[in-house]
């Protein structure tokens, strides 16, 4: 494990950490607060919360695999076990907004609904802040080390500040007029929108993961670019490219003078894979081909043929 690799691991875990804690606390707020203030909205944000101590844990657990080596069962590393961590996410996050919102949804087809008090508007409203500033902090290193579990975990915050938005307009309308008060839970039913968009989209990202589906063209374009300007490289071809991780994982065939020796080609081929590791962000691993210019080859006319065959078949 290089020195960067460990960095990125412990500032993963750092931001992951600081992210349990104040989950941690938000918890125990909004249900005890939403429970004695009547708030069915700032309830169901308080089980929100619940589902992000939860997937803090599971990001560490894929932090921790991230670190590791390949080894004689994972040839590739265990990149892809931060993928499972991220698929894990976005899925509880699209669990928990069914949950709330077919709950939601009851309460406001059978008539239970109830005025909240005012503490429960507090607690929303610094709820907001702590997660929209948890937010950008956990954003800001997940992309910086360039991990998908982390920056799902980052827009599992944001969903919760937003959740808490809808929960804090739902309790100053049910506070201005009682006739009002259905828009709590209400409020709730829109938290579950907006927490099964993230969770959507965060469990699509993984499925293209695992799928192996190659990334976007700028990614490609520029490893084409990087190969080319290789001082010896004149062609490329049989491209492959899959996302493990965070990083990528590539294979490249790259086509050179057909005269040189085996040696001049594998030096082609290690400046071929020092430039994509250099230059392309996230790339994990690199595998070179080298393989001969056409051109290089003899054609028929210029090889020796055979002699014609004797009269009489060789007899």
């Amino acid at each position: 494990m290089t020195v960067q690799t460990k960095n990125n691991i412990s500032a993963g875990r750092r931001v992951t950490i600081v992210g349990v804690v104040v989950n941690a606390l938000l918890v125990v707020f909004k249900l005890v607060v939403g429970l004695l203030g009547r708030s069915q909205g700032l309830v169901a944000d308080g089980v929100h919360s619940i589902s992000d101590l939860f997937t803090d844990a599971v990001v560490l657990v894929g932090l921790r695999f991230r670190g590791k080596s390949p080894d004689d069962r994972h040839h590739f590393g265990h990149g892809r076990i931060e993928t499972l961590s991220s698929a894990v996410v976005g899925l509880t996050l699209i669990v928990v907004a069914l949950i709330l919102g077919l709950q939601a949804a009851s309460n406001i087809l059978s008539g239970q609904v109830a005025r909240p008090g005012w503490p429960p508007l507090i607690v929303a409203a610094l709820s907001i802040v702590l997660k929209e500033v948890l937010y950008r902090y956990t954003i800001k290193v997940g992309r910086r080390i360039n991990s998908p579990a982390v920056t799902a975990n980052a827009w599992h915050h944001r969903s919760d500040a937003l959740s808490s938005v809808a929960v804090l307009f739902g309790i100053i309308g049910a506070r201005i007029d009682a006739s009002l008060a259905v828009l709590d839970p209400f409020a709730a039913i829109l938290v579950s929108v907006l927490i099964l968009k993230v969770g959507g989209d965060i469990t699509w990202g993984t499925l293209k993961e695992f799928t192996d589906t190659a990334p976007d063209g700028k990614v490609s374009d520029g490893i084409v670019a990087c190969a080319r300007a290789v001082p010896g490289v004149t062609d490329i071809h049989d491209l492959k490219v899959r996302l493990a991780g965070g990083e990528y994982q590539m294979e490249i065939h790259v086509v050179v003078d057909g005269n040189l020796t085996v040696r001049q080609g594998h030096r082609i081929a290690k400046e071929v894979e020092r430039c994509l590791v250099e230059e392309i962000d996230a790339m994990g691993s690199v595998i070179v081909h080298i393989d001969p210019s056409k051109d290089d080859d003899p054609s028929d006319a210029d090889r020796p043929s055979s002699p014609p065959p004797p009269p009489g078949g060789g007899r």
